[in-house]
């Protein structure tokens, strides 16, 4: 059956602007901390709050064959189960996920904020806009469009978690116990990603893994005057240079752990080059940064290598420090830093975890107390690029939508799930994309989703779905 694209963007248009959007921007309300910043998820009732509001909207779509369930297992994180039914051959597993990281709304932009939808196209901001409440919405929406155009398309299963924010470490028992419900897919598709423009239609084949733990340093049990143990007493900012040291470079920005690294292929440093010529100086120019900072990399191939392809160390949190305004002349008893270690494909999160820990805490300087405890860790992901009929019809879909043909790209973020599911389903295609794109700041302010391309990529997704149920 040939889809006829341009209705099919039309009915997009129509849905995302009298139903996906409304229901949208009543998400972004909802704070839903993810598990690893809100331990009391469970008593605040927001995290299961955005799985109600999303099947609220389910039930208005008229999608048929389909059914809903939330799960719980125990005191983990609730994850949504939405089954419907096939009417051509073929399974695809669709994964999204509605936990949010924590923002401070007095680093938004003047009338805007983190839990307040505010559209100024072609954007709608708020927290949690791109990363990812849409994601569901999107998937749900793609395979709407092929039931009301008489298309068959294959049985999809949606899960959508609340803990990926957090590394996804409630999700293995929920992917172990409902196995059988998720089924043999032929291929998974993931919306949590994104490209470096918003004029391609841009296909993820590689995401970094994540290591992250908090590194702290004690020398004494209260604050001493900084006259009377200046010279005597070590301070602990200074020690945990010293151990910062020990994992990074700080004069090149390169981390020192050999676990963390892997060998890469010529090809990626020429996919890299291909990249620059697509994309220039764009990758560059969408960051935030003060008028005369320089990048780290000489090249822009080089940047995009090592945004993707190498691990790198980002101190994101600090405890024991006052601020500016409140800091006495004191020695303070500690510092604690929360590192986060982004890690290429390819290499043990677990085990690189192992050995940060080992080379952080080992002969701790001028005997101070040292501990790194993990709290995260995930593998990065590498899938081969879709070929045969599935490629063609994403190929053709974008080339009607946009003009330009749909692009292969790496993403230095993590996504747990892609590793768990291609472990758990070798031999099945991998689609992640996504709207993601050059400002969009998720987790950081003045979040926001590009709505045209959202509205786009709904369509190209429903031909690629419904290519599977063609060509089986």
């Amino acid at each position: 059956m040939t889809l006829d694209l341009g209705r099919l963007m039309d009915r997009s248009e129509e849905i995302w602007e009298s139903s996906i959007l409304p229901s949208l921007s009543d998400f972004i309300e909802i704070k839903a901390l993810s598990p690893l910043f809100e331990p009391n998820w469970a008593e605040m009732g927001e995290l299961d709050a955005t799985i109600e509001l999303f099947c609220e909207w389910l039930d208005d779509q008229g999608i048929e064959g389909m059914s809903y369930e939330k799960h719980r297992i125990g005191e983990l994180s609730p994850v949504l189960i939405v089954t419907i039914e096939g009417t051509g051959p073929g399974e695809v597993i669709f994964y999204s996920h509605l936990d949010k990281q924590p923002s401070k709304p007095e680093l938004w932009s003047e009338g805007l904020h983190p839990l307040k939808a505010v559209r100024r196209d072609p954007w709608l901001y708020g927290r949690g806009s791109v990363d990812d409440g849409y994601g569901g919405y999107l998937c749900a929406t793609s395979v709407r469009l092929l039931q009301e155009a008489g298309a068959p398309h294959p049985r999809c299963t949606m899960i959508i978690e609340t803990c990926e924010e957090s590394g996804s470490f409630d999700l293995p028992p929920y992917l172990e116990a409902h196995s059988e419900r998720l089924g043999n897919p032929d291929m998974v598709v993931v919306l949590d990603s994104g490209g470096p423009d918003y004029d391609h239609i841009w296909m993820t084949e590689a995401l970094r893994g994540l290591v992250s733990g908090t590194l702290s340093v004690k020398v004494s049990h209260e604050g001493i005057h900084s006259g009377n143990s200046g010279g005597s007493i070590p301070s602990s900012f200074r020690i945990q240079r010293i151990l910062l040291d020990r994992v990074e470079d700080s004069s090149s920005g390169k981390v020192t752990i050999p676990e963390m690294h892997v060998e890469i292929p010529e090809e990626v440093r020429e996919n890299a080059i291909s990249l620059r010529d697509i994309v220039g100086d764009s990758i560059w120019e969408q960051f935030p940064t003060v008028d005369t900072l320089r990048q780290a990399s000489e090249t822009t191939e080089d940047m995009i290598v090592a945004m993707n392809w190498e691990p790198t160390l980002s101190i994101i949190g600090a405890d024991g420090i006052p601020s500016v305004q409140d800091a006495g002349n004191v020695l303070r008893t500690n510092t604690d830093l929360k590192l986060s270690f982004r890690i290429p494909p390819g290499v043990d999160s677990e085990y690189a975890t192992a050995r940060a820990k080992e080379i952080l805490e080992k002969d701790p300087p001028y005997g101070a107390e040292v501990t790194f405890t993990p709290d995260s860790c995930s593998d990065g992901f590498h899938a081969p690029p879709l070929d045969g009929p599935i490629s063609e019809a994403i190929n053709e879909a974008s080339m009607e939508l946009t003009g330009l043909p749909p692009l292969a790209t790496w993403t230095g973020g993590t996504i747990p799930f892609m590793a768990m599911m291609q472990g758990k389903y070798p031999e099945a295609m991998f689609l992640c994309t996504g709207t993601s794109g050059p400002g969009n700041n998720a987790h950081g302010p003045d979040e926001k989703l590009h709505i045209p391309s959202s509205k786009r990529l709904t369509v190209a997704l429903s031909a690629t779905i419904a290519a599977i149920s063609e060509n089986l």
